[in-house]
């Protein structure tokens, strides 16, 4: 069967929509980013990943357009004050980029999974490899500024071990055993999210023109450090480095270089995606007090979530994806 006689599925379609709204957001940050960023070679690393967005929308756009469903609005240029002063260092800009392309590839990979028409499977391998090699660049780029932290270190054993009592999961009670490498994955992935996140908190509360919306970034920072701090403590108890945080790299500017619809969004994005990678260390941890850890800040980002939900739709600033048909209500008598 031609690939042209496959319509997109809804899964498809979805992945599609969230690639445009979720992109478009990022592209207006990574835009000011470049109307900043002194340092050449970081500007240059933003050049190309705003060249390869304007190229991945128009395919996007495409797909959309041939199925028949509205082109999402998104984020435009609207939602960017051009020539507004200097928010951040040009480093943040870099770890905000490096980490970005994070959450790109997991995107990517996840839409891949999705897809079953041929061409949409080829337009996704192509965002992964665009992604892969961004990451490749940032990476690179922030070893090479002396600014990518490292996870801890570990001395190998010398023989290969195996799990031979209850007491390996004990989080609580008798003698607590130190933390497992495939613990560490996720707990420090989760440090450098949740660090993320509060810098953007930070630094959306003191531009922001609403008194609301300041309430809420500031009380959204509030729970990051929480987070932060919770997660530290278990790094620290087995007297692991910790990763550093980024507040510093905000500058002192109280004018905006973003709207107030796009600077709560992105704080959104973050909390909901964020939830995958807690879910994710849930999943690999052993140790009780690691499990309850990560089931608290589940619950507190839900808590969260639904709050900024609500501040969302109040400004009637969260897009509507496709929905099924309601068939009931087509079914009504007219």
């Amino acid at each position: 069967m031609d690939k042209n006689d496959l319509k997109l599925t809804s899964s498809e379609i979805g992945t599609l929509w969230d690639e445009y709204v979720n992109g478009t957001a990022i592209d207006i940050m990574n835009k000011y980013m470049l109307s900043i960023i002194e340092d050449e070679k970081i500007s240059c690393v933003f050049e190309e990943a705003i060249e390869t967005f304007a190229k991945q929308k128009k395919q996007i756009t495409t797909f959309i357009d041939n199925e028949g469903f509205p082109i999402p609005i998104g984020f435009t240029e609207s939602d960017l004050n051009q020539g507004a002063k200097r928010l951040f260092s040009d480093i943040f800009c870099l770890h905000y980029l490096h980490i970005m392309t994070l959450h790109g590839l997991l995107g990517h990979t996840t839409a891949l999974s999705a897809s079953v028409r041929k061409d949409l499977r080829h337009f996704y391998d192509s965002c992964d490899d665009d992604g892969k090699k961004m990451y490749h660049k940032t990476i690179e780029l922030l070893v090479e500024k002396g600014h990518f932290q490292r996870d801890p270190y570990l001395y190998p054993d010398k023989n290969p071990e195996f799990i031979s009592s209850q007491q390996f999961t004990d989080g609580y009670f008798g003698n607590q055993r130190p933390l497992a490498a495939t613990e560490i994955i996720s707990i420090s992935f989760n440090l450098k999210k949740k660090i993320l996140e509060k810098t953007l908190s930070v630094a959306f509360s003191q531009v922001t023109q609403s008194k609301e919306i300041r309430k809420f970034l500031n009380s959204a920072q509030k729970t990051s450090e929480e987070q932060i701090q919770s997660f530290s403590k278990i790094l620290q108890n087995d007297n692991l480095p910790v990763p550093t945080s980024w507040e510093t790299e905000v500058t002192i500017s109280q004018e905006s270089p973003f709207s107030d619809k796009l600077m709560l969004y992105h704080i959104g994005f973050l909390l909901q995606t964020s939830q995958a990678y807690h879910g994710a260390g849930l999943a690999a941890a052993m140790r009780t007090d690691l499990v309850v850890n990560y089931e608290k800040i589940i619950l507190k980002n839900l808590m969260v979530t639904k709050e900024w939900f609500n501040m969302m739709t109040k400004n009637r600033w969260l897009e509507q994806p496709p929905l099924v048909p309601n068939r009931k209500e087509i079914a009504k008598d007219r």
